[in-house]
């Protein structure tokens, strides 16, 4: 496994598990059984996921040792104050079973996210989280909450796949020394992706699936990458993408399906920020 230096000094593996739309219980643990049994070391959920309790169901019976995992989890836009943020931390911790949280993400860019990250970097300094970061915040917003804060964002985790690939966000957030975590690494198959005559052509090239030339090139860009299936096959798959290597070629065919847009949403959109308040309240 390779593994990412953040800002503090963590290392978190480059490589991850995403949990997001499991929402059954049992099968959300039956598949982190699955990938644990596969070498998957860092799991990735949320509160608005609702399936912490099945990670926590799946570590216990796991006999992984704490230390050998890296958790993240992330608070919800309904909880995102100053007050409500540290009952959600340990709501969260209680459903995960855990002692300590290895990273803990404000989920959007929405509510009071400067209350929450004061009491993010509280439970920060007491030792409770290895480290600290947000999710979704576009490049204006994530600028000012570094200038405007003492301890930095760890990992800013974002869109980021062959039709949206976000070059100068990296490098901006570079600049901050904010590592970037990649959702929705394949798009959710949308326009095509795993059927682009391109990325077919470099899988074939190199005796692979699109879905690992995918997470190849984004590991080799130096990004953190948590894709997600029920599968098991797929979850070997997934997690093995480290033996072979993307030449110039293959990067500038990739380059080229930059569409410049989100395949999703806009999260500057105020309509799409009213529905984020909303949404599960």
């Amino acid at each position: 496994m390779k593994y990412i230096t953040l800002n503090n000094g963590v290392k978190m593996p480059i490589l991850g598990y995403g949990t997001f739309q499991i929402t059954d219980l049992k099968e959300a643990q039956r598949c982190v059984e699955d990938a644990l049994n596969v070498g998957y070391r860092s799991f990735d959920t949320a509160q608005a996921y609702f399936n912490e309790e099945a990670l926590g169901a799946a570590f216990k019976v796991s006999g992984v040792k704490r230390e050998e995992l890296f958790i993240t989890t992330k608070l919800w836009v309904s909880h995102a104050n100053e007050k409500d943020a540290l009952k959600a931390f340990e709501t969260s911790m209680k459903k995960l079973g855990l002692d300590y949280l290895d990273l803990y993400l404000i989920h959007q860019p929405v509510n009071d996210v400067y209350g929450a990250w004061r009491a993010m970097s509280k439970l920060y300094k007491e030792g409770r989280i290895k480290a600290i970061g947000v999710s979704n915040f576009l490049p204006d917003r994530l600028v000012d909450f570094c200038m405007n804060n003492e301890i930095k964002p760890a990992v800013n985790q974002i869109e980021c796949n062959p039709f949206h690939q976000r070059v100068d966000f990296q490098k901006l957030m570079g600049e901050y020394g904010v590592a970037v975590e990649s959702w929705a690494s394949f798009g959710e198959g949308k326009q095509n992706m795993f059927k682009n005559p391109t990325l077919l052509k470099i899988a074939q090239k190199h005796n692979k699936s699109v879905a690992q030339v995918i997470l190849n090139w984004l590991i080799g860009r130096g990004i953190i990458v948590i894709p997600k299936t029920t599968r098991k096959e797929r979850m070997i798959e997934n997690f093995n993408v480290f033996d072979f290597e993307l030449d110039s070629d293959d990067k500038v065919q990739i380059a080229k399906l930059e569409k410049g847009e989100s395949l999703f949403f806009n999260h500057a959109d105020p309509a799409m920020v009213k529905y984020l308040n909303e949404l599960f309240k």
